[in-house]
């Protein structure tokens, strides 16, 4: 089984990816946590990783083409913006979440590189955020990564616990091998 989880920042991709990794027993990759560990290599935030992509392609080049080799593999599972693109073969999610709800998610977080100091200036670097990856992928592969037409299955995970969603995407994802 191959499965691909995109969506909004702060709706909980990485944390349901997990949850579904342990559930089917599938290796698990983060191309946002890849992209964080590439930012702090380089001495840099997400944020200026982001913002430096939007005119030179090698920032997400890397990530881009890891996940290119994975369409031929089979059993794992995969959070990031672009998975469904370059692993066409695969169950493809896509998580909403309200711009309130994914910025208290992200300030609540414990990321340490997405420290914000109160709740609006989260909000804002969220909506620049989405702007970023908007305007670098367009520009890179004519796509709006937050179409959600692309996409198997969509959820939004506003006003929803952990445990909710989890069992909600577990039923929809056995609905969707069934058919």
């Amino acid at each position: 089984m191959k499965i691909t989880i995109a969506g909004i920042p702060g709706s909980g991709k990485s944390t349901i990816a997990g949850l579904l990794a342990e559930k089917y027993s599938l290796k698990q990759y983060s191309m946002g946590g890849m992209r964080r560990e590439y930012a702090i290599s380089k001495g840099i935030s997400l944020e200026e990783l982001n913002k430096l992509g939007e005119n030179n392609f090698e920032t997400d080049k890397f990530v881009d083409e890891f996940q290119k080799g994975l369409d031929s593999k089979n059993n794992f599972i995969v959070d990031g913006r672009l998975s469904y693109y370059f692993i066409p073969s695969s169950i493809k999610i896509f998580l909403t979440v309200s711009i309130d709800d994914g910025a208290l998610r992200i300030f609540n977080s414990y990321r340490k590189e997405e420290k914000y100091s109160n709740f609006e200036e989260t909000k804002i670097k969220l909506i620049e955020r989405i702007k970023s990856d908007k305007k670098r992928y367009s520009k890179y592969y004519g796509i709006n990564p937050y179409d959600k037409k692309h996409f198997d299955i969509v959820m939004t995970t506003s006003n929803k616990t952990l445990d909710e969603t989890f069992k909600i995407l577990v039923d929809e994802i056995e609905t969707f091998k069934r058919n």
